[in-house]
């Protein structure tokens, strides 16, 4: 009788997130109020920030850089940096130099944990915009990846699992011109949302986790059959 196979060496079947239609079903994630946006330009607005920042031991995190169209280009890296809580965000335009100092501290404060989505690039690009290495930077992409999900399932998908909310991303604004002076009402709806999403699922992933159904644990082999 010729031997079945290792059915160890098969890739488990990965659990597939909701669809944007299956999550356009889903009631709306609360964006956050203009007067919870904050863009600071002035003394007063940097030391605020800096207050508020450097009071939360967990910031939702996410960048945003002008598009780049000519082929074989370098990336200038991010021109905004987005930080939130549960409760606000503040966009740090990296041309004023206290909104570059202030993100540098925030980057490279270890106590300070910083949760987004595909951050790959940003520990990529931000040691050169910076000049500083990330500290305590957590990409969600990996905690659903431990259950079961790819590895890049994004803030919307994240949303719909945790939340069991739509949160509707506009993909003509992520390719604006993102080094304006003034940015736009939608850029600042889109970028503030990138940093408080996660901050919200952050909340609410505890709970989310321990609803999961436990995986198999790596390596863990059937028995032959002879």
């Amino acid at each position: 009788m010729l031997p079945l196979p290792d059915f160890s060496l098969m890739p488990m079947p990965r659990r597939q997130p909701p669809t944007k239609e299956q999550s356009a079903l889903l009631p709306p994630f609360a964006i956050l109020p203009p007067e919870r946006i904050h863009v600071p330009t002035d003394d007063a607005g940097f030391a605020a920030a800096h207050a508020a920042l450097r009071a939360a031991s967990v910031l939702g995190f996410d960048t945003e850089s002008r598009p780049v169209f000519t082929a074989g280009a370098a990336d200038p890296g991010p021109d905004l940096m987005q930080l939130a809580t549960p409760q606000g965000a503040w966009l740090l335009q990296l041309r004023h130099p206290q909104a570059l100092a202030l993100a540098r501290e925030v980057l490279a404060d270890a106590a300070i944990l910083k949760v987004g989505f595909g951050l790959d690039n940003d520990r990529r690009s931000l040691p050169r915009r910076l000049g500083v290495e990330p500290q305590g930077l957590q990409d969600l992409d990996r905690v659903f990846a431990r259950h079961g999900f790819g590895r890049n399932t994004g803030v919307r998908a994240a949303v719909a699992l945790v939340l069991g909310q739509c949160l509707s991303k506009s993909k003509k604004t992520s390719t604006t011109n993102w080094s304006l002076p003034t940015l736009s009402p939608s850029q600042l709806r889109y970028a503030a949302t990138d940093a408080h999403a996660p901050a919200v699922l952050w909340q609410a992933l505890p709970a989310w986790e321990a609803a999961q159904p436990p995986l198999p644990p790596a390596g863990l082999r059937r028995p032959r059959r002879a």
